[in-house]
């Protein structure tokens, strides 16, 4: 629009402005004026138009935040595992049923687990006079915290079978639980176990006292591997295969 000002001005001083004896051609003050007009006008079109995007482009957020309880507890984290699971899900459909119509997902799970123990769920006796604690029972440890993270990197529709969002939350749910067997049979739970009765052993004779019963801390369980490529059927012609497993302590 600046450019096009600056032509009509020198066009018009240049072949319609009429010439008078004496006058002097006044044909820069004009484009100067010109530009300033131009900008001037310019910038009010610019101002206009990002005021109508604004306008158009809001955001509303609204957050209400409810505590369901608040209670005391008594937990400690002993060990801690990163797990990335690859899982292969198909859930196949048989229309008129002759006709299979198959719908697939490709899905890594990347999840933080924390092992550790109830300390609510121990049972000890305490004798005051010989200073020695007595172990009666020791609950064995467990998953206190499991953050999975979902990433999907494969989808395959059919016609006659699509993904649709229980077909996501059942994936979710069956991976998590994939990933705590991973987890229990992982070396997670010995080293908590470990981790415990360093902890315990060390605190009782810093204080000049003796623990009985600390073999009751190695009562963990431990789950088979998880051997490669695995599938596990869940009805309906659904299966969750498992791709591979890799896991960091």
């Amino acid at each position: 629009m600046l450019l096009l000002l600056i032509l009509t001005g020198f066009i018009y001083s240049t072949f319609f402005r009429t010439n008078y004896v004496g006058s002097g051609n006044n044909t820069l003050g004009f484009l100067i004026f010109g530009s300033i007009i131009g900008a001037i006008i310019a910038f009010l079109i610019f101002k206009l138009l990002n005021k109508s995007n604004s306008s158009n482009n809001s955001t509303n957020i609204t957050s209400h935040t409810v505590v369901e309880s608040i209670r005391r507890v008594f937990k400690i984290v002993l060990a801690e595992g990163q797990l990335n699971e690859i899982y292969n899900y198909e859930n196949t459909k048989k229309l008129l049923r002759f006709i299979p119509s198959t719908k697939k997902a490709l899905v890594i799970v990347k999840a933080k687990v924390l092992i550790g123990y109830d300390i609510e769920k121990c049972k000890w006796e305490v004798d005051s006079e010989n200073k020695k604690i007595k172990l009666i029972a020791f609950p064995k440890p467990e998953i206190l915290s499991l953050d999975p993270d979902f990433d999907y990197y494969y989808f395959e529709d059919d016609l006659f079978n699509f993904i649709r969002r229980k077909d996501l939350q059942l994936i979710q749910e069956l991976a998590k639980e994939q990933v705590k067997k991973a987890a229990l049979s992982s070396g997670l739970m010995k080293i908590a176990s470990m981790q415990m009765k360093t902890l315990l052993t060390e605190m009782v004779n810093a204080n000049k006292w003796q623990l009985e019963g600390v073999e009751k801390i190695d009562d963990y369980y431990v789950l088979s591997e998880p051997t490669e490529n695995t599938e596990i059927s869940i009805g309906e012609n659904i299966t969750l295969s498992e791709v591979g497993t890799k896991k960091e302590a």
